[in-house]
């Protein structure tokens, strides 16, 4: 078991990786040692016969610094998309944007072909407000090309003071060309969940992230809706991950928690048995057992994975719309001393209670509903999903890749979302899909 952990869970940078603090040395680099054979050290060796040439011979002085910090991004990008090294500023800035505050444009990215993937902007920042979509290529960052950055080094170019502003140079499928789009730069302030009732007898509750404030913010949520509809008139809820790219484990945690009155969330398992964890829920069902629906799709990722994946097996809610990203793997996050950064290495898949990994594969909704998808965005609204992304761990079973990730903005031509409300009202949902996609709302 390790001690002083934090987990987070995602696809993007921020906020996309499935994290796990531990405290730098002891046993971890003990082991470590252990394992390193003559084999090895010979290899190290040689390590250390390049970095000296390249120290003294190269054609310019190079910044030893530079060279150790390219050295351990390539080793560590050799081995899967999502374990990666952050220098101490980046180390900083995840810690940031975990708290629920940060400073920037407001965009949930991850790296695909050495290039910065968008895979979620969110909600009221200023990315979303410049239009920026789900599966948009960042190519170039004030006319600086990506090709060759880091996900961190590219992250924080899009940084700066607020009231700045940064041009982005966008490459969108379907698009004839590049897009060029101006943000300015704001505090980003997630309020990562946010509600309302429909038609006075169903509450709406949109989770956007899993950060410091998630579940006290869900908490609030559900009060509002309990103040406005009395308990005999409310039908139930409906709880949209949809494009949630992930966050913390503990709020995931604490937020299945919220909906369930005990069991296990998620289990995470290892290279050996010792290491396998169990999360249960402990929060106690504070909806009082009234029917779930969870809209996914294909940019719900990690986090919002576990959550749909926990009440999906406990048989507390009903999934509708499209099958989701297939983060699956989990990072551990380990600080490396003080003004070093710290290590996200992959150390475990999760899975889901009933003992499935969604690795590379996604959770497949009870109801699929898809999106009618405007000419202009036609083709530019799927995300490929973790299958797609190149050294990503292997899945157990057969992949899968491609899912839509569009929601209408406005509400009446939601598909999915109706869908929900037809089905907690106990309307036809969905009567031309196939028996398998047929489901009850669980009370």
């Amino acid at each position: 078991m390790r001690k002083n952990s934090l987990f987070l869970l995602g696809a993007a940078a921020g906020v996309c990786a499935t994290l796990l603090v531990t405290q730098p040395g002891g046993a971890l680099v003990a082991a470590a040692r252990a394992a390193v054979n003559s084999d090895t050290y010979s290899q190290l060796n040689l390590f250390g016969d390049v970095f000296e040439r390249v120290r003294t011979d190269y054609v310019e002085k190079p910044d030893d610094g530079k060279l150790i910090e390219a050295s351990i991004n390539g080793m560590l990008t050799a081995l899967d998309p999502h374990s990666r090294y952050m220098n101490d500023k980046s180390w900083r800035d995840m810690q940031e944007t975990t708290s629920g505050e940060f400073g920037g444009l407001g965009i949930e990215v991850t790296m695909e072909d050495g290039l910065v993937k968008v895979v979620a902007p969110i909600d009221d920042t200023p990315a979303a407000k410049a239009g920026i979509l789900s599966g948009d290529l960042i190519t170039q960052i004030d006319d600086d090309a990506v090709q060759g950055l880091t996900l961190e080094q590219a992250v924080n170019k899009m940084k700066g003071p607020i009231n700045t502003k940064t041009k982005l140079q966008i490459v969108r499928k379907g698009a004839e060309k590049p897009i060029d789009v101006s943000i300015t730069r704001e505090v980003i302030r997630v309020r990562a969940v946010r509600d309302h009732v429909d038609g006075g007898d169903i509450g709406y509750i949109r989770i956007s992230q899993f950060n410091a404030q998630t579940t006290d913010e869900l908490r609030k949520a559900i009060g509002d809706v309990t103040r406005q509809v009395p308990q005999d008139k409310l039908a139930g809820y409906v709880v949209d991950l949809r494009n949630n790219p992930g966050g913390l484990l503990d709020q995931a945690v604490s937020v299945s928690g919220t909906f369930m009155t005990r069991g296990e969330v998620v289990s995470t398992r290892g290279r050996t048995a010792e290491e396998t964890q169990r999360f249960t829920a402990h929060s106690g069902d504070l909806i009082k057992g009234k029917p779930l629906v969870v809209l996914i799709n294909g940019g719900s990722a990690s986090a919002s994975e576990i959550v749909a994946g926990a009440l999906h097996d406990h048989k507390r809610a009903t999934l509708i719309g499209t099958r989701s990203f297939g983060k699956g793997s989990v990072q551990t996050i380990i600080p490396l001393g003080p003004s070093n950064g710290a290590l996200a290495l992959t150390t475990a898949r999760y899975f889901t209670p009933s003992g499935h990994s969604i690795q590379a594969k996604g959770i497949t909704p009870d109801i699929e509903v898809l999106q009618d998808v405007p000419d202009e965005l036609k083709g530019r609204v799927d995300t490929k999903g973790e299958a797609s992304m190149r050294g990503h761990l292997s899945a157990e079973g057969v992949e899968q890749t491609g899912s839509q990730a569009y929601v209408p903005p406005d509400e009446k031509n939601d598909k999915a979302l109706n869908a929900a409300y037809n089905l907690l009202r106990g309307v036809t949902v969905n009567a031309d899909a196939p028996v398998s996609a047929k489901a009850v709302v669980p009370n």
